[in-house]
């Protein structure tokens, strides 16, 4: 029987939205797999702390919505770090990891200050990044004070050595227009990873990029 596929969505969006809206859910479900949608805490349908100490809890909310049982994982951006910190915590719990949107980034020592500041109404209009992220907190329902609280908070830091621990096979799928690129030296960190890059695609445009979900679900065994 294959594994259950768990979902884990980007900064400033939700399951519904990344996974439900671009088809994801659906042809998973076509294919026989059983999915887990989690909206990451501050987002979608999870609470919505306004402290930042309170994120420090996000990746331990995501495992307790885990079965006991092995799962694969899909992630985007910030969805795919929690999955992969996880894993590196307790590879044992998972059977493969698509991990969408994420590259050198996880890698690199430099916070998200753009990001703040775009969701805090800050920084250049011109800038792509900066309109997206800030487009993306004027959504209805979306708490701009908890993704605000939520960049603020600390994350685990992806060390090689903690990478190495990520004993599984993983797929990294990055466009190479992505600003969390390039894929290479987080798929050169991982014992089993290897890489797709998306030509002519940005990190917008990736949950929905046909390339993207077919490089996914190929590597889960469940294209139709």
């Amino acid at each position: 029987m294959s594994n259950p596929v768990a979902l884990v969505h980007g900064f400033a969006t939700s399951s519904a939205r990344t996974w439900g809206d671009n088809g994801w859910l659906d042809l998973l479900a076509d294919a026989g797999r059983t999915t887990i949608p989690i909206d990451l805490l501050g987002h979608g349908t999870a609470d919505t702390p306004h402290d930042p100490a309170a994120y420090d809890q996000m990746e331990a909310l995501v495992a307790a919505q885990l079965p006991a049982e092995p799962v694969d994982g899909i992630g985007f951006s910030l969805g795919a770090r929690v999955l992969l910190t996880l894993a590196s915590d307790a590879p044992e719990r998972f059977g493969r990891l698509v991990l969408t949107g994420v590259g050198a980034n996880l890698l690199r020592s430099e916070g998200s200050d753009i990001i703040l500041r775009a969701i805090e109404g800050e920084g250049d209009p011109a800038n792509p990044v900066v309109q997206y992220f800030a487009g993306l907190a004027q959504q209805p329902g979306v708490d701009r004070a908890a993704l605000s609280a939520c960049l603020r908070s600390a994350r685990p830091v992806l060390t090689p050595e903690r990478l190495a621990r990520v004993d599984l096979p993983v797929l990294v799928v990055i466009g190479d227009k992505d600003f969390a690129g390039p894929g290479e030296p987080l798929v050169e960190a991982l014992p089993q990873a290897e890489l797709v890059t998306l030509r002519n695609v940005d990190h917008f445009a990736t949950p929905k990029d046909f390339g993207a979900i077919d490089a996914a679900l190929d590597f889960l065994g469940a294209s139709l």
